[in-house]
This record gives C-alpha cells, sequence and structure tokens, in this order.
C-alpha cells in the first residue's frame, strides 16, 4: 500500500464525493467485519487507513485492538485511541465501552475527508469535550451515563450549549444533507444512541461507495471475459465466520511467558522455510534491505 489517508488528506490532491463515499464504504465494510468477530480496533485514525493507487483501503495497526468484553463489570484501559478521535465516553473516564468508539472514529475520520481538516483538535483531554460540546450541545444525565462522576460534575457546572450541526454546512461545498446527516447519526454523544457499523452500511449516503467498489475494485465480484458482464457476489458485507479466540492472548499472564513464546514462535518460523519478514519491494526500504 503505497500511502495512508492522512498523507492523503494534508496533501494538494483533490477528493471528489466519488473518493470519500469508496474510502468510507470501505471502512465501514472492514469494521463490520471486524466487529462481527467482537474485535475492538481502537485506534481507528486516516493514518491507520493504508491506500494505495486504485483507492483500495486497508485497516491496519491492530497494536490496541481486543477482544469485546461482554462483562459490564471488568474495567477496560482508557489509554486507547488517539485523542483527536476518542469517543466521548473514553474521554469522560467510562470504565467499560464497546464497538461504538470504533464508530465515533469513522464519524470524526468522514467529516475530515469531507472539510480537509482534523473536526476536533484538542490540546487536552478537556478542549477535546468543549469542542465536541461546542457541535454537539450540553449531553443529557443520560448520555453521560457512562462518565466517572467527576467529569459528569464538571460537565453539569458548564455552561449550557446548545446543538450547532448546522455549523457542518459551512465547512465545505461537499457537505451535503445525506453527508451531514449520517455524521450526526455517528457523532452522537451517547454510545448507546450511536450508529452502528450495520446501520451506517444502510445509509443512503453510502450507496454509490458500495456500487463503485464492487463495480471494478473488489475481489469477490468478477467481470465475466466472454460477455464483460459483471457477476456481482451474493453478500457485499460479509461477517467473520466465527468470533476470534483470545485463548492465546488470556494465557498470557507475565511479560516473561511473552518473551519466551516471541523466542517460539520466531524459531518456528525460521525452521519451517517460509519468509519470515515481507518488505513491499516498492517501498523506500527495499533497495537497502536487498543490499
Amino acid at each position: 500500500m503505497q500511502s495512508d489517508l492522512h498523507k492523503i488528506i494534508v496533501s494538494p490532491q483533490q477528493l471528489s464525493p466519488d473518493h470519500i463515499k469508496v474510502f468510507l464504504y470501505q471502512i465501514l465494510r472492514g469494521l463490520k467485519y471486524l466487529h462481527s468477530a467482537r474485535i475492538l480496533h481502537r485506534d481507528i485514525k486516516p493514518g491507520n487507513l493504508l491506500v494505495n493507487s486504485n483507492c483500495i483501503l486497508k485497516i491496519c495497526d491492530f497494536g490496541l485492538a481486543r477482544v469485546e468484553e461482554p462483562d459490564e463489570t471488568k474495567h477496560m484501559t482508557q489509554e486507547v485511541v488517539t485523542q483527536y478521535y476518542r469517543a466521548p465516553e473514553i474521554l469522560m473516564g467510562a470504565k467499560h465501552y464497546t464497538s461504538a468508539i470504533d464508530v465515533w472514529s469513522v464519524g470524526c475520520i468522514f467529516a475530515e475527508l469531507v472539510t480537509r481538516r482534523i473536526l476536533f483538535q484538542g490540546q487536552d483531554t478537556v478542549q477535546q469535550l468543549e469542542l465536541i460540546t461546542d457541535l454537539l450541545g450540553t449531553p443529557t444525565m443520560e448520555d453521560m451515563a457512562h462518565a466517572c462522576p467527576a467529569a459528569r460534575s464538571h460537565m453539569l457546572i458548564r455552561r449550557m450549549k446548545k446543538p450547532s450541526m448546522s455549523l457542518l454546512y459551512s465547512l465545505s461545498s461537499l457537505m451535503t444533507h445525506e453527508a451531514v446527516h449520517l455524521i450526526s447519526q455517528m457523532l452522537v454523544f451517547n454510545p448507546d444512541k450511536r450508529m452502528s457499523v450495520m446501520d451506517a452500511l444502510v445509509h443512503p449516503y453510502i450507496d454509490e461507495g458500495r456500487l463503485r467498489y464492487h463495480s471494478c475494485m473488489c475481489k469477490c465480484c468478477f467481470t465475466v471475459p466472454l460477455t464483460g458482464l459483471r457477476h456481482f457476489c451474493m453478500d457485499y458485507e460479509p461477517v467473520a465466520p466465527q468470533t476470534f479466540d483470545d485463548k492465546w492472548e488470556k494465557k498470557m499472564s507475565n511479560v516473561q511467558q511473552v518473551k519466551e513464546e516471541l523466542h517460539k514462535f520466531i524459531g518456528d518460523q525460521l525452521s519451517s522455510h517460509r519468509v519470515p519478514l515481507c518488505i513491499n519491494p516498492q517501498s523506500a526500504a527495499f533497495k537497502s534491505f536487498s543490499r
């Protein structure tokens, strides 16, 4: 993959509505598969979305990913997601969260693709929340059900703000009614009311991206050589055949165990006659590596 979405957003390259729709569709399609396997990515951001010259997009960097935690009494780390794309429930100290945090990140990226600038660029957690409430308005007590008491108290002593989602129209001429509607469904303060990836994939804004992707970009559909007709697959957005089994991760209880497992894995790779390391031959590192 030659580039990533961050490099494209900050570049002078023009992004048409078709580009945005096909990128957004692929992000949502990938996340549907991950979420169906009960995997939370927890670091969806433009730099972790690889893109090639054919506009094929792939989700990368699973360093912060984990399996969903069904037990709401078990605490989950808050040290996840780059701040600009971090969901408000994490910013407000939620001890437990769901795949809704990934949807929030996608909403931020969608707005960034359209406007070519970061939507919520706070310098710290407090300013990040200020910027979010400037757009969404002050959350209700119900919306802050997952927040820690200190964060809830902080929010209640601030002046009340009204929602101002209509400001999105002024950020770009590409902000159509459908685009604003989809963003407003993804960027919902309350994670329980936030749109799911499944819901996003049936939104009218996504239809053109799906059509373009499956007409000439995907590997699941194909063109019949003799007739030139396109044969479309039955399931455009497949789910994982089974949920991810994290028993290997769960047995790692200390650093020494991790070291031993890594050492064993590397040894197995070296003795299996398989290539233990693959480098993109088009990358800048390849020439020095081959020498």
